[in-house]
Order: C-alpha cells, then sequence, then structure tokens
C-alpha cells in the first residue's frame, strides 16, 4: 500500500463510497475488495492507488475518470468466441492490485499520477457513445476493472439499458462477495492466467494463485458470463513444458475442453528487462500441449500465425473462422454456431455472419458525446 500523506475528502473529484470493507481494532480500515486486504490509516490510498480511506471509509477515488477511449476489435482482448469482428469501446482508470514486473501497461496500471486521467465520463455518457459509435460491447480493460468496481458495474447497468455487451478484461484477483457482484453485470471475461506456480505469482506478480483458480472456476461455473483465459509466456519463467502440461490439463479437468486459451509473445517491459522475447516455437509447441490435453481452442497470439490464431472445428477439422492478425477471412459456421462442414457447435457466443471492424484502433473522446 502507499504511504504518502494526502489530504482527499468526500465531494472532491471521482471520490465515492464504496461498502467492501470494514473497521479494525486499531482504528484502520481493511479494504475487502480482493485478496490483499489492505489495512489503512486516514488519506492513505491502498496499493491498487484508486482505493483510499477518507473520513473513516473506504472510498474509490477514480468514478469517471479514464486514461481514454479507444475503439478496438473484440479479438485485440483477446476474445476469439465473442461477436467476432465487431468494435468494442475499450477504457481504463489508473492503478492495479497486482504488481507484475513485466506489466505491458505498466504507464497506465502502475500510474501514480491522477493525471493520467485526462478524460472523465459518467455511466451513461459512455452507453451512449458506445451505441452511436456502432460499439457491440464495451471492455473494462488497460488495468484490472476490479479496482474500479462500483464505476464498472454503474457503466455496464447503462450499457445494458441499451443493449450494449460489458467485457472484463481481468486478472481475477477478487475476493467472494464482491466477485458475485462484479460477475452479475459483465458479459463476457478473458482471464490473464498469469501460470501455474504459487512461486511466479508470489515473485514476480505480488499475488496468489488459488484466488485466480476461484475466480475462474467461478465464472466458468456460476455465471452465464462467456470467459477466455490469456497466458503471457515468459521465457525461462512459467513457459516449461511442465507447466503448460499442468494448467492445460488443470483447464480441461475443471472448466472442460470449450474454454478458449491463449498463449501470448512477451516483450521486455516495465521491470522485467532481463527476459528475451518469447519465440514462436515456444507459443506454438504450448498451444500443440493444449490441444494434445484436450483444450478444443488454443490459441498463439502477440505474433503473426494465421495458423495459430484461427479457429477449427473439433470434429473434422474444417477452419471455421481464419483469422490474420485482427483481419477476419473464411467463416465457415451458420447462424447457430455450427460448422458448415459438419455441423458440430462451435463453442461461443456468435450471430449469422460476423463484423468488419478489422484492425482499426480509433481513439475517442467522450467530451463530444456528453
Amino acid at each position: 500500500m502507499t504511504t504518502e500523506k494526502e489530504h482527499l475528502k468526500l465531494g472532491d473529484p471521482g471520490i465515492v463510497p464504496t461498502k467492501y470493507w470494514h473497521k479494525l481494532e486499531d482504528g484502520r480500515l481493511q479494504c475487502d475488495l480482493c485478496p490483499r486486504e489492505c489495512k489503512l490509516h486516514d488519506n492513505q490510498r491502498g496499493l491498487c492507488f484508486v482505493r483510499a480511506s477518507v473520513e473513516d471509509q473506504i472510498v474509490l477515488t477514480t468514478y469517471g475518470r479514464s486514461s481514454g477511449y479507444c475503439i478496438d476489435p473484440i479479438e485485440k482482448k483477446p476474445l476469439n468466441h465473442y461477436l467476432p469482428g465487431t468494435p468494442v469501446l475499450s477504457f481504463g482508470t489508473a492503478g492495479c492490485n497486482l504488481a507484475c514486473k513485466f506489466c505491458q501497461n505498466w504507464d497506465i496500471s502502475k500510474s501514480r499520477e491522477l493525471d493520467t486521467l485526462m478524460d472523465q465520463a459518467d455511466p451513461e455518457t459512455i452507453a451512449r457513445a458506445a451505441e452511436e459509435l456502432g460499439c457491440r460491447s464495451v471492455a473494462y480493460t488497460y488495468n484490472d476493472p476490479v479496482i474500479f468496481h462500483e464505476y464498472a458495474i454503474d457503466v455496464a447497468k447503462a450499457c445494458r439499458e441499451r443493449n450494449i455487451k460489458s467485457v472484463a478484461v481481468t486478472a481475477g484477483y477478487i475476493s467472494e462477495e464482491p466477485r458475485k457482484e462484479f460477475f452479475e453485470y459483465m458479459d463476457a471475461a478473458n482471464v490473464d492466467l498469469k501460470a501455474f506456480t504459487e512461486e511466479f505469482y508470489w515473485k514476480v506478480t505480488g499475488s496468489h494463485l488459488q484466488p485466480i483458480l476461484e475466480t475462474i472456476e467461478y465464472i466458468h461455473h456460476e455465471t452465464d458470463v462467456w470467459m477466455e483465459l490469456t497466458t503471457l509466456l515468459i521465457p525461462g519463467y512459467n513457459d516449461s513444458e511442465k507447466e503448460i502440461e499442468e494448467m492445460t490439463q488443470w483447464v480441461v479437468e475443471k472448466l472442460g475442453p470449450d474454454v478458449p486459451m491463449h498463449f501470448t509473445a512477451f516483450h521486455p517491459e516495465y521491470k522485467l528487462m532481463d527476459a528475451p522475447p518469447t519465440p514462436l516455437a515456444t507459443l506454438q509447441r504450448s498451444r500443440d500441449i493444449a490441444l494434445k490435453n484436450g483444450v478444443r481452442y488454443a490459441y498463439t497470439g502477440n505474433v503473426h500465425d494465421k495458423a495459430g490464431d484461427s479457429t477449427y472445428c473439433h470434429s473434422c477439422g474444417t477452419r471455421l473462422i481464419e483469422r490474420d492478425w485482427y483481419e477476419l477471412g473464411e467463416w465457415n459456421l451458420d447462424a447457430n454456431g455450427c460448422c458448415t462442414q459438419c455441423g458440430t457447435q462451435c463453442a461461443g457466443v456468435f450471430e449469422e455472419g460476423h463484423g468488419d471492424w478489422g484492425s482499426k484502433r480509433q481513439p475517442v473522446r467522450l467530451a463530444n458525446y456528453r
């Protein structure tokens, strides 16, 4: 947690009350949003930076404030089986409740400057902008949305009124009760399963593996949220054949064969500069291990690999969705999401045909939609 003293107060821009906390005997307040359970003195922020003790309660300090908005392809989240080809309005705030040394969005997630939050929008404005821009969904991403729990949920509620879907891109490090409320309002999620050892989670991310696994199982078994998993493979840290074997076996045993897995390439960032970029061969080997162990939909990512990025029928082998980066090509699914050659169902959320957003990235200023 941060130790610097500030003079925050209720009524300041972006500050709203929260409910997942309790008071300790020594007078400090414990935040109960995530397993970190930060114990805070008055005017002290938690490790996530965005939650703080203010006037004898835990508050969120970034409600309605964002690091920016951008329209992305849904495949960039990555979600390959959720409304393929459609545009998603993406945004995040500042801070994070993990401390990943390899963070690929460190300028946002590790920010301790409110100047990072350069754009402001209330939930209704975001929902209206998404609708007017032709986006099928809104993604809470760039930093972990569980830490701006109240803001994300209110945006999701406003989106639901307009039939705009909500997508969470998260590490899944959240406690039981707030987890239930958060995923009640999500429609799809990509969960970062960063590794499959407690040693990696503790030494490299400052968190623990078990709560992540519990979140993944909860989403799959207790909600209607469409979920895909992503693992950033870092050479020498989490890319051994043994670890990928154990991870993929766990996925099939606990979740079944239909949860897509993405194995993505690492590029040296932030505090982890000693590891080289991930070789394509490592990603392809991990994909092969997943398929061997019964994962029906396994992908390579952050590299150019059309074969590893495309979707195939697990029954007859037909290429169902051709992908070249974020551009879609061949499409062999019918209106019900079944293979046009053999009729086997492909797991996911599909419609007749696919979107045509492609690989475009379009920054948006929501001031134009207020």
